[in-house]
C-alpha cells in the first residue's frame, strides 16, 4: 500500500498527480505565465482532486478525471484574474525567447480557452483525441473541428506577424 490510511480512490488520485506534476505545471504555465500562480493552480487542482477523489466514478478514467480538474482551475483563475500584459511574459523571459515563439505565444493567448486546450493538449503533452475529447467532456468530431479550426487560426495569425518581420 502506498499510502496507509487512505481508499483505493484516492492513492490512485495522488499516484496520478505525483506522476504528471509536470505536466499540468506546464499546461497552467501556458495559460498564466507566471511561475507562482501556475504553482497555485497546480496545488488548488490536486487539493481538489484528493479532496473530491470519492465522487470518481470510474478508476480507469482517473488521469482524465484530474487533467478536467486542471483545466477548470486554469479557466476559473483566468476569469478572476486581470489578463496578462505581454510585456510581462518578455521581461519574464528576457532575451531567450525567439521572436517566433513569441508570436506562437500571443496567437495562443488569443484563441478561445477550449481551442487552445485542444492545441496545447495535443502538441505540447503529446495526447490522442480520444483522450483530450474525455477531459474536456466533448464529442471526438467537435474536438478535431476545435483543432483543426484553431491551427488554421494560428497559421493566419503567424503568418500575418513573419510577414511585417
Amino acid at each position: 500500500m502506498l499510502f496507509p490510511g487512505k481508499d483505493k480512490k484516492e492513492q490512485k488520485i495522488e499516484h496520478i498527480l505525483l506522476e504528471n506534476y509536470n505536466s499540468y505545471y506546464r499546461l497552467a504555465y501556458s495559460y498564466v505565465h507566471n511561475e507562482a500562480d501556475a504553482g497555485d493552480i497546480v496545488q488548488n487542482g490536486a487539493y481538489k482532486a484528493i479532496l473530491h477523489s470519492d465522487k470518481l466514478k470510474q478508476e480507469e478514467y482517473a488521469a482524465t478525471w484530474v487533467y478536467r480538474i486542471m483545466l477548470n482551475e486554469i479557466f476559473r483563475f483566468l476569469k478572476k484574474e486581470q489578463p496578462i500584459s505581454l510585456d510581462a511574459v518578455e521581461v519574464e523571459h528576457g532575451k531567450e525567447d525567439t521572436y517566433e515563439n513569441l508570436d506562437l505565444r500571443r496567437a495562443l493567448d488569443a484563441m478561445p480557452q477550449e481551442d487552445k486546450a485542444v492545441i496545447e493538449l495535443k502538441y505540447f503533452e503529446d495526447m490522442k483525441l480520444t483522450e483530450i475529447a474525455e477531459i474536456l467532456d466533448e464529442n471526438v468530431n467537435t474536438v478535431k473541428s476545435r483543432l483543426y479550426r484553431g491551427l488554421k487560426k494560428l497559421r493566419l495569425e503567424l503568418s500575418d506577424a513573419w510577414q511585417w518581420e
